[in-house]
């Protein structure tokens, strides 16, 4: 199933005059019942590795049955793209500009107001697993067990409720079995919000054993912007460093000294381009003895392959490709399984019909288009997030939004569900009347965004802020540069052409501005 709201309405036989009775909604979502809420959310898994989003690249069947059985958005999007302040919009419905978290360097204010504390209060047990990623303790939770900083793919080490334990393992499925441990152990005579927080597929994609001869046996296809040479762009496209080019043969290609001449890539601090090798073998230190023989199989075969065919130019770019969103997609099978045991266990433990089920990403992600890795930018990969919802009996299977909705709706779409009066000062908006019946007629027709980090954070990608419609986007960097950018998605989706300075959009630059203006006013973003 794959329908429109508006068609589900067509099959039905519901009429347009109808819309406006809210008793034939009485099946979707306006029961008082207080759902169970379980989060799930990873860290950089692109629209474009989910089958369900028409992904060529990899089939994601667990997290395609909440789409299936829930609802899929096609237009949801951050408003800053990168990990710590994606984290901190979501928690207070906040723009970063006004919780206090800008970029990585920031630390989270856990005094502030944030919704899993307000669902506490109002009986809720709140739990906190896996990537935290804010610097200071989690507040607002019954329990946390959160990874250390990034953390790491094998062996990681936990903060647990304030004490450090370490594990041994591949770390997406210790995650997984925290969470159902702490799913059984949870009292049956209150709802619970659930936070499941995979470190996968963030850089640098250590796949789990079991998945790491995937895809060896074929090449997959280079994205169709791979070679974009942003000649219509302004600087801070071209002088970005986050290309396929950047990547580190050491911690991202996974290969050991020896197997080749010099180090390749930059991509980060210059201080870390001279240490990539040793963090590598840092990496690899932390293998057990059996993990560290298992890997070696599979990578050594790859260290003499390399070695042996002495790639150069474009060879060596498009080998680096292949290198890298192979274990992306193989990070990916591990989140896919983990989707999968979780949604079995709420089949099993008869609280599938009770239980609002959430996936998305921190963000989006590039795997290869425009040349690039990472995020950053107000371009469409890294913009665009993964999101479906599942809540059987109140959200109609199958639905597809075209709404444009925002990370910044989390807080308040959970609160309204939970019947939790949401704070004034949050400007997010609840998602759950686009779930019930025709969208609201105030709906936003245009999403805001603003990136801070830079010049002192990784990948160069220049301060900006913009505009995203329907059809338009518009994005102005600033700082050290005055540079502005007009994208007609309707007929350049690949965004390659900048028509800023085109007469014929004019009109629409006008008018985007205006909007634009009007937006930040509404945020308070001076």
């Amino acid at each position: 199933m794959n329908r429109t709201r508006r068609e589900f309405l067509k099959t039905v036989g519901i009429g347009t005059a109808a819309l406006s009775i809210p008793q034939l909604f009485s099946s979707c979502g306006t029961s008082k019942q207080r759902p169970n809420i379980l989060f799930i959310m990873s860290d950089d898994h692109a629209e474009q590795a989910i089958s369900c989003y028409g992904s060529n690249l990899i089939q994601t069947p667990n997290i395609d049955r909440i789409a299936h059985e829930g609802v899929r958005f096609k237009n949801s999007f951050v408003t800053n793209s990168i990990c710590a302040p994606s984290r901190a919009v979501l928690l207070t419905g906040k723009y970063s500009h006004k919780n206090g978290l800008r970029d990585n360097r920031d630390e989270f204010d856990g005094n502030q107001v944030t919704f899993p504390k307000l669902l506490q209060q109002h009986g809720y047990q709140t739990y906190m697993i896996g990537k935290w990623h804010l610097k200071t303790d989690p507040t607002g939770f019954d329990s946390w067990k959160i990874l250390i900083d990034q953390g790491q793919y094998f062996n990681p080490e936990f903060i647990e409720n304030g004490e450090r334990k370490e594990y041994i393992g591949y770390t997406t499925d210790i995650i997984t079995d925290m969470a159902l441990k702490q799913l059984e152990a949870r009292r049956s005579d209150a709802p619970f919000c659930m936070f499941v927080h995979h470190k996968a597929p963030h850089r640098n994609w250590m796949p789990n054993f079991k998945y790491l001869d995937n895809y060896s046996d074929e090449d997959l296809p280079l994205p169709e912007t791979f070679y974009d040479d942003y000649s219509t762009r302004s600087a801070a496209a071209r002088e970005a460093d986050m290309r396929i080019d950047d990547m580190y043969l050491s911690t991202d290609m996974k290969l050991n000294e020896g197997s080749y001449e010099r180090e390749t890539g930059s991509g980060g601090s210059e201080t870390y381009a001279k240490n990539a090798p040793a963090d590598w073998q840092a990496q690899r230190a932390r293998f057990t003895e059996q993990q560290l023989k298992m890997w070696d199989a599979h990578y050594d075969r790859v260290n003499r392959e390399f070695k042996d065919k002495k790639l150069e130019g474009r060879a060596l770019l498009e080998w680096k490709y292949q290198r890298y969103i192979k274990d992306y997609l193989r990070c990916i099978m591990s989140v896919e399984e983990s989707v999968g045991r979780l949604l079995d266990y709420l089949d099993d433990q008869g609280l599938a019909d009770s239980t609002l089920v959430v996936y998305t990403s921190d963000q989006g992600f590039y795997l290869g288009e425009h040349g690039w890795y990472d995020k950053r930018f107000m371009y469409e990969e890294s913009l665009s997030m993964p999101l479906l919802m599942r809540y059987p009996k109140h959200i109609e299977p199958g639905l597809v939004s075209d709404d444009i909705v925002l990370n910044l709706d989390f807080a308040p779409t959970f609160l309204h569900y939970a019947d939790v009066k949401v704070p004034s000062d949050m400007q997010g908006e609840s998602m759950k009347p686009l779930l019930t019946s025709t969208t609201p007629n105030k709906w936003r027709k245009s999403m805001y965004y603003h990136y801070y980090e830079y010049p002192h954070g990784w990948h160069d990608v220049k301060k900006h802020y913009g505009v995203r419609t329907d059809r338009y986007k518009l994005i102005h960097f600033y700082d050290d540069i005055d540079a502005w950018e007009l994208y007609d998605l309707q007929e350049d989706p690949n965004e390659l052409n900048n028509v800023y300075s085109d007469p014929k959009y004019d009109s629409v630059v006008v008018s985007l501005k205006e909007e634009l203006n009007r937006l930040r006013i509404k945020y308070d973003d001076e």
